[in-house]
């Protein structure tokens, strides 16, 4: 069965994403869209997802906990996890991985860690919107241990992508899917990359407002709209 999906979306944690992005806002987003499933990817961090994992749990909706990494490569890899505890110890490792350097707020934006009331809890003073020391190869052995999955983001973009900044995307990587932008033409974008003919394409919002996540328009083929089965789909 097909559901609709949105697997790159930004909470205000990210510094660049709008303050509007609480838990319960893009959860309730998601809903009046008619979205079966989201996936929260904010930049190098998973300090909000047990908050909007909360908040999904009412309301029905499939969450996939997730973190959008920024390789040592600058490479942005969307990252899904089975469960809120396994995106936390990627968490942890991306933290020691980053640089030591402190948030530009007045610069990036504020990075607000938030509850399942939309409170705000905290503030992360690590620059999140930066690489890691992780390369591509260590983010994809990391996620793979941990029982995730990774998804090259927006590759059609001509920055931060793997075709980008690789300039390939590797054989022995085990890729099943790219992601493309919400504006992507899929099929101008397929027509003038020959060489990706035998990956699948997903379309993400990559949303830092709410106004940007994706309605019914990416559909995912699942056998059950489950966490498990949206994991085993990209891995």
């Amino acid at each position: 069965m097909k559901y609709a999906v949105d697997l790159h979306i930004h909470s205000a944690l990210s510094p660049c994403a709008d303050k509007d992005m609480t838990p319960n806002n893009i959860i309730n987003m998601a809903l009046l869209k008619g979205l079966d499933a989201i996936a929260i990817t904010d930049h190098n961090s998973g300090a909000n997802l047990e908050a909007v994992s909360k908040c999904a749990k009412k309301s029905g909706l499939l969450f996939i906990p997730g973190i959008e990494v920024e390789t040592s490569e600058e490479v942005h890899l969307v990252c899904l996890f089975p469960d809120v505890e396994s995106a936390l110890k990627m968490h942890c490792c991306i933290s020691e991985a980053l640089p030591p350097l402190k948030n530009r707020k007045d610069i990036f934006g504020e990075q607000l860690i938030l509850d399942e009331n939309d409170r705000v809890t905290g503030e992360e003073d690590q620059m999140l919107i930066t690489a890691t020391n992780l390369s591509t190869y260590d983010v994809f052995g990391f996620v793979a241990q941990l029982g995730g999955a990774v998804i090259p983001a927006h590759v059609d973009r001509p920055s931060y992508s793997m075709l980008s900044n690789l300039g390939m995307i590797p054989d022995d990587l085990g890729i099943k899917y790219l992601e493309i932008s919400r504006n992507c033409d899929k099929y101008e974008f397929r027509a003038s990359r020959p060489e990706l003919d035998g990956f699948r394409l997903i379309r993400s919002s990559d949303a830092h407002y709410l106004g940007d996540m994706l309605e019914r328009e990416s559909l995912l083929e699942l056998s059950e709209l489950s966490l498990r089965a949206v994991i085993n789909t990209f891995a």
